[in-house]
């Protein structure tokens, strides 16, 4: 027989606690480490190439290197998330990650370079795929798109303020040392991290009766125990998430790779001019993940659909990225050529919650995995974009405007991906109904 423990309050009189929003404290933090430490290195590619004596196209290797490493062990990295909890995982990703940072400056020539920078991608991956597996199993479904706007927000502004934190690192050390500086950031991160989180809310003991009754619809917080491939191939709704982040990410790593040296050579902008106008792509990107978060509950109560909610937001946001890179291309006075990519990041930034969000709900128990999946699609086309701008560079004889060209027409692609793409049908019922019909 079960006793009422003295002095107990009943469940209906509880007020929840909110223990479960520092979960989405942690992963603003990593989100912002994780950025700083990616975007520093395209913001001093400038001063390390010089002392290297390295051409951009290695310097577009060099960023392929991150960014192919990065995609090719997402899945891997989601996977263990799913199976073993984000706990482990994160606390494996982020200490690994930081020790490379800090590599970065031990670097002496291309080739230490590039295998400094492909082990940084191994390790980095999987970060957001278990930052997704985290708040899928402690936040309620309602919260869920807020939360990973929010995420995407700092992660946006942590890259957005980097360049001004490397160029104030310069001043007094070198850039070597500035990396190793950074890399201390992810390991305090990750000792506070395994100390306090848990991967079964129910484990912490500052979670109350009623806040665990809000999380009643979250995910199991351990999963499967085999990929399931065969799921996932047979799946049109798979297929077409991971081509629109393909698409969605190619253009995007203009900002974070080749975006320092656009400011050089096509804007002809001091280094400390440079830092100030390279803070509006990811700053308004930011706002554009975070405008998203709030208009998407009230554009769903207006359409009385989920679904036709993050297709417009989908749609608006390829279109508009796609139009403003054009016109970037036309304009040439400084600042209005910043604000028109700026606004371009921003309608970039309207699709990641979007897509997220769309991983936990189809993937369900499987929301490491798929998100990993989607992730690992989308640096691929990250990894392309900066080999692909090195080269186009010396083709054209360094027009500015090709790579913007190029990255207009990925974009207008995603469009056409999302007519087609079902964002909520889980993929246990959507393979059901497959199979009935």
């Amino acid at each position: 027989m079960i006793t009422k423990a003295p002095g107990a309050i009943p469940l209906s009189d509880q007020r929840p606690t909110h223990v479960r929003y520092w979960v989405v404290v942690f992963a603003v933090a990593l989100a912002i480490f994780s950025y700083i430490d990616r975007v520093a290195l395209s913001r001093a590619a400038g001063t390390i190439s010089k002392e290297l004596a390295l051409s951009k196209e290695q310097m577009g290797w060099v960023f392929f290197a991150f960014a192919s490493a990065y995609a090719a062990f997402e899945i891997p990295s989601g996977y263990m998330g799913d199976r073993w909890g984000p706990r482990r995982v994160l606390t494996r990703i982020v200490a690994w990650w930081s020790f490379f940072t800090a590599a970065t400056g031990w670097a002496f020539n291309f080739p230490s370079l590039f295998i400094t920078q492909f082990l940084f991608g191994a390790g980095e991956a999987g970060c957001f795929p278990n930052i997704t597996r985290a708040l899928a199993t402690w936040l309620p479904h309602e919260e869920r798109v807020r939360a990973q706007a929010i995420v995407w927000l700092s992660a946006r502004w942590g890259g957005a303020f980097t360049p001004l934190v490397v160029v104030l690192l310069f001043r007094f050390v070198s850039w070597r040392l500035s990396f190793a500086m950074l890399g201390m950031l992810g390991a305090i991160w990750a000792i506070f991290f395994y100390v306090w989180f848990r991967d079964r809310p129910s484990d912490n003991p500052r979670v109350n009766a009623a806040e665990l009754a809000l999380m009643t619809g979250t995910i199991p917080s351990l999963g499967h125990s085999a990929i399931p491939w065969g799921k996932f191939t047979r799946s049109k709704q798979v297929w077409l998430l991971c081509a629109q982040y393909f698409c969605l990410s190619f253009g995007w790593y203009f900002y974070i790779t080749w975006l320092p040296t656009f400011l050089d050579e096509r804007l002809k902008l001091t280094l400390n001019q440079g830092a100030i106008y390279g803070i509006l792509p990811l700053f308004l990107g930011g706002l554009g993940s975070l405008f998203c978060g709030f208009v998407y509950a009230r554009l769903t109560r207006l359409m009385g659909s989920v679904a036709i909610a993050r297709k417009l937001l989908a749609y608006a946001g390829f279109s508009g990225a796609g139009c403003l890179l054009i016109v970037a291309s036309l304009l040439h006075e400084p600042l209005a050529v910043m604000l028109a990519l700026g606004f371009a990041s921003f309608c970039n930034d309207l699709v990641m919650p979007t897509s997220w969000g769309t991983c936990m709900d189809v993937g369900g128990n499987l929301a490491g995995t798929l998100s990993g999946t989607m992730n690992m699609m989308g640096n691929f086309g990250g990894a392309l974009y900066p080999v692909v701008t090195g080269y186009l560079l010396r083709q054209f004889n360094g027009n500015w405007n090709v790579p913007l060209y190029v990255s207009a027409a990925v974009y207008f692609c995603g469009i056409l991906l999302w007519l087609t793409l079902d964002p909520v049908t889980p993929l246990e019922t959507a393979e059901i109904t497959a199979a009935a019909a």
